[in-house]
């Protein structure tokens, strides 16, 4: 039977981000464009864990039974997802003993032919959003100590020369981020967002990646000493250093 809550939580928004019964609140899906099918959310997933380099080009994925338990979606859903996946060729499919479903190796050059910067800056807006949202409410209450892991990150991220690795400890900051001020719900949401973004935009450049943590850094500070405003400019600090990064 499968695991309605999943691992990782469901695909439909998660249960933190919607409204007690009775209370009115908004629709994510609607913020976002529309609700994520299980199939795209295998898609993001996977797309998520090849960023953060849990796999990597050429690695085997686990069985689409473990996969649909960890997301609480069907494994027949898993299955399909997969099978567009080998498709479009970001998935490979061999058999045999030594089979099973592998990241293709030219999982890069693939991923390249799916950009698409309009969607990509629909979720880039609503990601913005909530982390604004998530500032907003958490400054002032947020203690100190409870900011040093990501400090860790941000530290880490000035001392790393390898592209992938900085790309890899961004995008853990912002799953950590909204972990930190919204709970392991907001973490998933965030999680769902990131992952669909891995597919609709290129790796950031490493240039890319320190102005955005010099940003990242400022939050930090910011949240620190319960400044509200500056903390929220700080979030939306970090697209335009994205911009004069690229000039």
């Amino acid at each position: 039977m499968v695991n309605t809550a999943g691992k990782f939580g469901p695909y439909d928004p998660p249960g933190p981000s919607r409204p007690a019964p009775g209370t009115p609140g908004p629709d994510i899906r609607a913020l976002t464009g529309r609700g994520q099918t299980g199939s795209e959310l295998v898609r993001a997933r996977i797309a998520l864990q090849v960023r953060l380099r849990s796999v990597a080009p050429g690695d085997r994925l686990a069985d689409a039974g473990v996969l649909a338990e960890d997301l609480g979606i069907s494994e027949i859903t898993v299955r399909r997802a997969l099978e567009g996946m080998c498709q479009d060729g970001l998935l490979d499919r061999r058999r045999g003993r030594a089979g099973g479903t592998f990241v293709a190796v030219a999982w890069d050059s693939v991923v390249a032919v799916l950009h698409d910067t309009a969607e990509a800056a629909s979720l880039g807006a609503f990601h913005q959003l909530l982390e604004c949202g998530l500032v907003a409410r958490s400054a002032g209450e947020i203690p100190a100590e409870r900011l040093g892991a990501l400090t860790s990150l941000v530290d880490e991220t000035d001392r790393t020369d390898d592209p992938h690795r900085l790309a890899e400890l961004e995008t853990r900051f912002h799953l950590d981020l909204a972990e930190t001020l919204g709970g392991a719900g907001v973490r998933e949401l965030a999680a769902d967002l990131l992952g669909r973004l891995c597919l609709l935009l290129p790796a950031p450049a490493a240039e890319t990646v320190r102005a955005r943590n010099r940003c990242h850094a400022d939050l930090l500070t910011e949240l620190a000493r319960g400044a509200m405003d500056p903390a929220v400019r700080a979030v939306k600090a970090h697209r335009s250093a994205a911009v004069s990064a690229s000039e």
